[in-house]
């Protein structure tokens, strides 16, 4: 997938993981899209796993299935960085 669908990817993921998600994410919409971003490599990879039994690092396609599997690994990011910021204050 190319630099573009991958940041579409990631404004699409990660919007909708913050609408989602509860509380104050903060950041803008770079960080949305570093977020979902993210998101679309942990969910592609995870999916991956949960598939085919092996973890390689993929990404989420820019289709319905992608973008739910991209939302889900934009969730898990978010709750990541919420516990690493927390710990770091």
């Amino acid at each position: 997938m190319n630099i573009i669908a991958w940041v579409i990817l990631g404004l699409i993921a990660g919007a909708i993981a913050k609408a989602i998600y509860p509380g104050d994410q903060g950041g803008g919409i770079l960080g949305t899209m570093v977020l979902g971003i993210i998101g679309a490599f942990v969910g592609g990879s995870l999916f991956s796993l949960l598939q085919n039994g092996t973890l390689a690092l993929t990404s989420a396609g820019l289709s319905i299935p992608g973008i739910f599997v991209a939302v889900l690994g934009a969730i898990i990011a978010i709750f990541l960085w919420g516990l690493f910021t927390r710990r770091a204050a």
